[in-house]
């Protein structure tokens, strides 16, 4: 158990995981970390404990911005949001194309990203039609608990 915690605290290090709940039958961990010493602290994100671990992602309305001549009205815009902590990943591979671009129609079971979370590879859903209107992070970026990875046109 204690090799588990050690594992769990290297890769939360590792991949800047500010959270872990772990749970094994009757157990139940749940590691937390803040800043390193010496950093400023941040604003607390929205807590990742408000929902279960096998939901999926919340999806929202993305708020009113600004409008171009060109752009349809942000209001408009379904946020494809990350389940969880972890890296973002465009494509299955460094080499391979992406699961989708800006412009592509996707439906609600297409696969448009994968977010890496303690070495499992997880699946991102887009969860409506549509198409892409934006993809709001860069591959192999970090993400958080409910950040927005794509913006959809709905169909």
């Amino acid at each position: 158990m204690i090799e588990d915690v050690r594992e769990l605290v290297d890769l939360m290090t590792a991949h800047d995981i500010t959270e872990v709940n772990f749970e094994d039958g009757d157990k139940r961990i749940v590691l937390r970390r803040g800043p390193p010493a010496g950093a400023p602290a941040e604003a607390p994100a929205e807590s990742a404990m408000s929902a279960a671990n096998s939901e999926p992602a919340p999806s929202r309305q993305a708020e009113p911005a600004p409008a171009d001549a060109d752009s349809k009205p942000a209001d408009e815009l379904f946020e494809i949001l990350s389940p969880m902590v972890g890296t973002f990943y465009a494509s299955a591979s460094p080499d391979g194309e992406p699961y989708a671009a800006h412009g592509a129609r996707i439906t609600e079971d297409t696969v448009v990203c994968i977010v890496e979370a303690m070495k499992v590879m997880n699946e991102i859903r887009a969860e409506c039609s549509g198409t892409i209107a934006e993809i709001c992070v860069k591959n192999t970026q970090p993400v958080e608990y409910g950040q927005v990875l794509f913006r959809v046109m709905p169909a």
